[in-house]
């Protein structure tokens, strides 16, 4: 099953849901409503003429001029060998969404990479903390707006001065 038939099959089984399939791109995505975000990957993992048993990736992009922060699922089927994306709009204020860990482990890590990257909250997360930053950090460095500290804890965070000292 190609990612077109995948998002007419949701269409059809989750009316309003889904939206805008986009199909003429490397990898085919549709967008899919924040609320149906858990009903829809628990579906798309556990139906038999899916079974997209991988979350190959999760991850976000901060966009905004659109004052949105875009959740993006990257699912694959070792079983049928499909792939299909699956997004969601999360207004940039306020990103919450609920946790996907019961449908795949691995979400778990994603999860906590994003919310230590970007800022988004998912909601029932068994342990939502940053996983690559201290957790005294502030901000979320991948957000476009984020400013960097020029020290922490007492360390330099500039890599100019740095870079400079190694080079001469």
């Amino acid at each position: 099953m190609d990612a077109k038939e995948t998002y007419a099959s949701l269409e059809k089984l989750f009316p309003g849901k889904v939206r805008d399939f986009k199909g003429d791109v490397f990898e085919p995505y549709c967008f899919v409503e924040k609320e149906a975000i858990v009903e829809i990957c628990r579906f798309l993992r556990t139906a038999q003429s899916f079974r997209f048993e991988v979350l190959s990736d999760l991850t976000a992009l901060d966009w905004p001029k659109e004052e949105k922060i875009q959740m993006v699922y990257h699912l694959f089927s070792y079983a049928h060998n499909h792939q299909i994306v699956l997004k969601v709009d999360l207004p940039r204020d306020n990103p919450k969404i609920a946790t996907v860990e019961e449908q795949w482990k691995v979400a778990n890590w994603f999860e906590r990479e994003v919310y230590d990257l970007f800022g988004v909250i998912f909601e029932g997360h068994t342990d939502l903390r940053r996983i690559m930053l201290p957790d005294d950090w502030v901000g979320f460095p991948l957000r476009k707006d984020y400013v960097e500290q020029e020290e922490y804890d007492g360390i330099s965070t500039q890599r100019a001065p740095l870079v400079e000292k190694l080079l001469r």
